[in-house]
């Protein structure tokens, strides 16, 4: 996918959210170990990377997210993170969307020029279920960060965030069921009611996926095709874009880019029905819908 930068590959599982993560099992279906934490060679620097004519592949405005394979405050990835950070203070054009469970760690892991934060970059907290989310949202709320998101994946058990949107900081919510081995339910309810609760506070909320297992008026539907779950999670009408997040860009030089000088997502006949379409970067149109 042209919007996963992936640094460093594999992780250890440190919360109930990991236990049926996918990257260890995709990694199993290799004969891997997602264990096994290594910095990756060719795509370390994916977001410098240029075309024949010495332009970015990554084009300014692009969202990229950053550690889809790992977490970006992993312990064992510290001798490697000032190179990331470095790579993402070098494009102050490109939004790096960063995830984690491990949020007491990013105190001490910021650059030395961090400051109150950086327009480009987006951080969220992991909340799989009401421990974590009361565990860590309150340490989101603490950093020095310009924007900051929610992510309730796997969603494996109610979560309520209504106490912390008064403060005005969370900028977006991302939900999405619990997928391949094991996957535990997740209930209609329970996205409802953070629908209901990001609604109240303009909050933007994406239901990415109903996953695996999803439960409705006492229903289970379990639900092999990917696709599918995104497509019914986006008929559900329970996404909405919320207040605009204002990522005030520059370029190299520090001059500020406006609208017409951003990438231009484009969406082809798939992604219409996508629960992902809040959330990406578009169709890279290669060809392969056709």
């Amino acid at each position: 996918m042209h919007d996963i930068w992936n640094p460093w590959h594999g992780c250890r599982k440190c919360s109930e959210g990991c236990q049926n993560c996918y990257m260890f099992y995709n990694d199993s279906l290799h004969g891997k170990n997602g264990a096994d934490i290594y910095r990756t060679k060719a795509g370390f620097k994916y977001p410098l990377s240029k075309d024949r004519n010495g332009r970015y592949k990554v084009k300014s405005g692009e969202k990229i997210r950053v550690c889809m394979n790992s977490d970006f405050f992993l312990e064992e990835a510290d001798m490697w993170r000032d190179e990331a950070w470095a790579i993402i203070r070098q494009r102050p054009d490109v939004i790096f969307w960063l995830l984690t469970k491990r949020p007491e760690r990013v105190s001490n892991c910021l650059p030395y020029d961090w400051g109150d934060g950086w327009e480009n970059v987006m951080f969220n907290v992991s909340c799989e279920n009401q421990k974590r989310a009361d565990e860590r949202i309150p340490i989101l709320l603490d950093l020095p960060f310009k924007h900051k998101g929610i992510m309730c994946a796997p969603f494996i058990g109610p979560v309520s965030i209504k106490k912390y949107l008064p403060e005005n900081q969370i900028e977006q919510v991302l939900c999405d069921g619990e997928n391949y081995n094991g996957a535990r339910p997740c209930h209609y309810e329970w996205v409802k009611q953070l629908h209901d609760e990001c609604k109240e506070y303009n909050v933007g909320f994406i239901f990415c996926s109903i996953g695996s297992c999803f439960v409705k008026d006492n229903k289970i539907y379990r639900v092999k095709s990917g696709k599918i779950r995104s497509e019914q999670a986006a008929l559900s009408g329970l996404s909405f874009p919320g207040k605009a997040i204002d990522f005030r860009l520059t370029n190299e030089w520090g001059m500020p880019l406006f609208d017409d000088m951003l990438y231009k997502a484009y969406y082809g006949k798939e992604c219409e029905n996508c629960g992902m379409r809040l959330a990406c970067n578009g169709c890279t149109q290669c060809g392969k819908c056709e």
